[in-house]
Order: C-alpha cells, then structure tokens, then sequence
C-alpha cells in the first residue's frame, strides 16, 4: 500500500485580547494555510458565532467530497471515451446538531450539471456518478451518504 501525507497549518487569530477567557469574548476565526498556497480564511458556522464572510469546517467539508468527486468523475470519463467539457456542481450538506453541542454531517448533495460533447454517451455519462464513490478518497472517508443528482447536457444541443 503507498501512503501519501498531507500538512496544513491553521492558526488561531481571533484572540480579542483575553484568549479564549468567555464564550462571547473571542472571534471564531483562523487561517488556513500551506507551503506555496494562497491562505483561505475561516471561522466557524455564524450560528455559532462565526464571521459569515469566511469559509466554515462544514462548508470546506462539502467542498473536499464535490472536489474529490469531480476529479475522479473526470479520470472515469476519461476513461470511458466521455469528453466533459464544462463541469459545475452545486453541493449541499445537512448537519445534525444535538442537544448537547456535538453533531455530525448527515448527507451530502452533489448536484453537477456536466456539459460532454455532442459525441459521448449521455446515459454513460450519468452514470459514471454512481461509480466515482467507491474509488473517491474523500467519499470513502467519510461516514455520511452522498447522493448526487446529475444533469447531463451536450454540447450544442
């Protein structure tokens, strides 16, 4: 088996100048970063104080998996004589929060409308979708079902 190692730096920068001392008294926010890459800004959801205009866990989490989705949903075209020639997804995710504070995302929706050209197999390509979680790093990482509702358009139809 090859293993292949990842390295994120996130760095706290919401110190309101009293640390962490009250619940109210500190910002959510953070930086992402790694070597050669450009930073991405973060906080937490709003609704647990969080500055809306900054990325959140949960969203980044949608992200990896319609990230993670597309490019191997490409690598099987690819292999299958399918020429994808525009690609956007539109995802979605539930969270489940408990009474106690903890939750967990609960489902994924991917939602990409794929443009192929006017020679490829649209059936095909539909379904593809269906293949790409049992090979997909982060889909098979996680614990929530991901469902995908693709819509598949030629070009110049």
């Amino acid at each position: 088996m090859k293993t292949h190692s990842y390295a994120v730096t996130l760095r706290w920068t919401g110190n309101l100048g009293t640390g962490n001392a009250t619940y109210r008294g500190y910002a959510r926010d953070h930086e992402i970063s790694g070597d050669g890459k450009a930073t991405i800004a973060g906080s937490s959801d709003p609704a647990f104080r969080g500055d809306p205009s900054r990325w959140n866990p949960e969203e980044l989490f949608i992200a990896s998996v319609a990230g993670c989705h597309k490019l191997w949903y490409l690598h099987l075209c690819l292999d299958a004589g399918i020429v994808v020639e525009d690609y956007v997804d539109h995802a979605t995710g539930e969270m489940a929060e408990h009474p106690d504070g903890s939750g967990e995302i609960t489902s994924v929706m991917l939602r990409p409308e794929v443009t192929i050209s006017a020679e490829s197999d649209a059936e095909l390509a539909a379904a593809i979708h269906g293949k790409v979680g049992a090979i997909c790093f982060i889909a098979r990482s996680v614990k929530c079902d991901i469902h995908h509702e693709p819509v598949i358009r030629k070009s110049g139809a």
